[in-house]
């Protein structure tokens, strides 16, 4: 499973990461582009998993998981609700202050050396490959995780609640709230792989993606159009 169930959420992240850009393409949201930011990482660090369990950890697949899935998936997505919430200039100021902290967290990701020997040769990766402490990326993972899980799952339910009370587009209160759930059963995975229980890691990811993405596909908007993603969008870009 630890193969089969990364590549599961690698394929649905990935097909979930185009039709979003296909959208910011089309409508030029910034919250749309920051989203597919957000899942193109999702898609990153669930592939890598992929490319461990099949193929063996080697050190740049782990930096990769490690920068991609740790560190920047949760944070982005959050990002990308900031954008659809917040005043455009406030999430600029927000963002440039992720994009500050996310060059530190590459650099870290990427300089800390990496002992391999201390991840277990089958089952799921874990942050154990990297020094504890300022030495290493780890001490860094909670502020990204924290801020990105607040503003994606605090963003959702307050959308939802909005609707909710104004009593209008009911399928909106569905879709952020099926949203919120997807986001925490990834912290819910990681937490516990944290405590030394590893095993839900990669369940909570597919099914965190999966549920995410069916509350995107439960917006009227995506199925009242009808087209190949990407192509309207880049014909527009190059004006034919």
């Amino acid at each position: 499973m630890s193969v089969v169930l990364p590549l599961l959420s690698a394929i649905v992240s990935l097909v979930f990461t185009i039709l979003v850009f296909d959208q910011f393409l089309v409508r030029r949201k910034p919250y749309q582009l920051v989203w597919s930011v957000g899942l193109l990482w999702y898609f990153l660090s669930t592939g890598a998993e992929f490319w461990t369990g099949a193929f063996g950890v080697n050190t740049g697949a782990y930096r990769l998981w490690y920068l991609c899935g740790a560190i920047f998936t949760a944070a982005y997505l959050g990002m990308g609700t900031l954008y659809l919430l917040l005043p455009k200039k406030t999430a600029h100021i927000v963002m440039a202050i992720l994009g500050l902290a996310s060059l530190f967290a590459i650099y870290k990701a990427f300089a800390t050396p990496v002992n391999l020997a201390v991840l277990p040769v089958n089952g799921p990766l874990s942050g154990e490959g990297f020094p504890p402490g300022w030495a290493g990326p780890r001490l860094i993972t909670p502020f990204f995780n924290t801020f990105g899980t607040l503003a994606l799952v605090g963003g959702a339910l307050y959308s939802a609640w909005v609707f909710w009370r104004k009593r209008i587009l009911p399928h909106r209160v569905v879709s952020n709230v099926m949203v919120a759930i997807g986001a925490l059963l990834p912290v819910f995975g990681g937490s516990t792989a944290r405590l030394g229980n590893p095993s839900y890691l990669y369940l909570s990811e597919l099914l965190g993606i999966i549920i995410i993405f069916v509350g995107f596909l439960r917006s009227k908007e995506v199925f009242g159009v009808y087209r190949v993603p990407l192509v309207h969008g880049f014909k527009r870009v190059s004006g034919s």
